[in-house]
């Protein structure tokens, strides 16, 4: 069960978008030759996460030279950061998809963010995305789970905050790519190799995000098994 845009174990709930659905927006564009922009918003997951430049990698063999990718992501911020910043790291980029993460940060106590909160600001930067640019695909995503003292920070909490973006992506019939389902099955099955690919307990490594990342992303974008 492997392999981005709510998601069940195998990866997309009931209400949101199919992938094929997705298909009739910008990965359809691709397949017609058009250039395509997309910006990645979030956390230090995506600010220095390797998935990034591997998911760059991935299209340029699909469609060479078609798609670009704009990294607009800041480490240690939450969603509340993202609503103050989405002119100028997302709606100025022009894209015309988006991919937002930020409950990995969101659920962090010492920002004492509720959740109500968080589902305020998640859909604030939709809001104000679609006002901006109403063709734009918005995409959210889940991460990965946590452990140790990074866990900690967390309080438990984060499963929670993941759930509100799941919320959302049915809400509003938007695609979420659920990558915390795959993480939290390898940490269940097997802690000690989940605390490898994730030594601090909150960043993985380049070879767990192309295990792990790279393949949910395959799977929803290009179909591959």
């Amino acid at each position: 069960m492997r392999i981005l845009f709510v998601l069940s174990m195998c990866s997309l709930s009931a209400t949101a978008l199919s992938g094929e659905e997705l298909a009739a927006g910008f990965i359809k564009k691709l397949d017609a030759g058009k250039k395509q922009q997309m910006v990645v918003y979030g956390t230090s997951l995506t600010a220095g996460g390797a998935w990034v430049n591997q998911l760059r990698e991935k299209f340029n063999e699909k469609y060479p030279g078609l798609l670009s990718i704009f990294n607009g992501a800041q480490s240690g911020m939450n969603s509340t950061w993202g609503v103050q910043n989405v002119e100028s790291r997302v709606i100025a980029a022009k894209p015309d998809v988006a991919l937002i993460e930020f409950g990995i940060n969101d659920a962090v106590q010492r920002f004492k963010l509720s959740k109500e909160d968080c589902r305020k600001n998640v859909n604030a930067m939709i809001d104000a995305i679609k006002k901006a640019l109403p063709d734009c695909e918005v995409i959210l995503m889940t991460m990965n789970s946590v452990a140790g003292e990074n866990g900690a920070k967390r309080g438990g909490q984060l499963p929670d905050y993941y759930q509100i973006y799941r919320d959302i992506a049915a809400e509003r019939k938007l695609l979420l790519i659920d990558h915390y389902v795959h993480w939290k099955s390898i940490q269940d099955r097997n802690s000690k190799r989940f605390d490898g690919m994730v030594p601090d307990g909150v960043h993985p490594t380049p070879e767990a995000c192309k295990a792990v990342i790279i393949p949910e992303f395959e799977r929803v974008f290009f179909g591959k098994k």
